[in-house]
């Protein structure tokens, strides 16, 4: 019994925290980070300012809460879809990009904090390093397994084809944005054409 109550207010917290956070992404979403402010947040989560203040105590304590949830998501959809081999990480990428193209502002928000947190002071910036980073290490390794098989087009490394792959999604992204007639899966498949080894797809 007093175990049940004991989780309560964890359970309470965790689900006011999933409020804000949904919240949070929509506030960013639709006025872009600059633009969107902890009252606004609050009052999309139906609490008062001093009320989130309480979970989060500035706006850049919930960006990254924000974009660590998103990556969390997508990383878990993927370790569990993705054997390590080129060919289903493929797969696994044109589904992300057709999700994301439903959700056109996340898109952009999230592009747009790529690019500015290229700058040392932007809160994003380390975040967005160590994401950049540790996914340029996924897909060089499921790169090297292409190349042991023979299966990396001859002469490319698996760095240099991570890096690719990396430049690649998010400029298909912000061209879509600017012209929604591309073809993301058909672009992307395209390009996983270029970087096999003749005859592999």
């Amino acid at each position: 019994m007093g175990q049940s109550k004991s989780r309560g207010p964890y359970a309470k917290t965790a689900a006011r925290q999933a409020d804000i956070l949904r919240a949070a992404r929509d506030s960013f979403a639709d006025r872009g980070y600059a633009g969107a402010s902890l009252r606004d947040i609050a009052e999309r989560a139906g609490i008062t300012h001093a009320g989130l203040l309480h979970h989060f105590r500035t706006k850049e304590d919930l960006l990254a809460a924000v974009l660590a949830q998103r990556d969390t998501e997508e990383w878990q959809e993927g370790e569990a879809e993705v054997d390590g081999r080129t060919e289903s990480l493929g797969r696994y990428l044109v589904d992300v990009l057709l999700r994301h193209q439903k959700s056109p502002e996340l898109m952009r928000l999230w592009l747009e904090l790529a690019a500015t947190s290229s700058r040392p002071d932007h809160p994003a910036h380390d975040y967005f390093v160590e994401r950049y980073e540790r996914s340029r290490v996924h897909l060089a390794h499921a790169a090297h397994e292409q190349s042991a098989q023979g299966k990396l087009r001859e002469g490319l490394s698996p760095e240099h084809a991570a890096i690719l792959f990396q430049a690649v999604l998010n400029g298909l992204q912000m061209q879509w944005l600017l012209d929604p007639r591309i073809d993301l899966a058909e672009s992307l498949n395209a390009f996983l054409g270029l970087i096999s080894a003749p005859g592999e797809r």
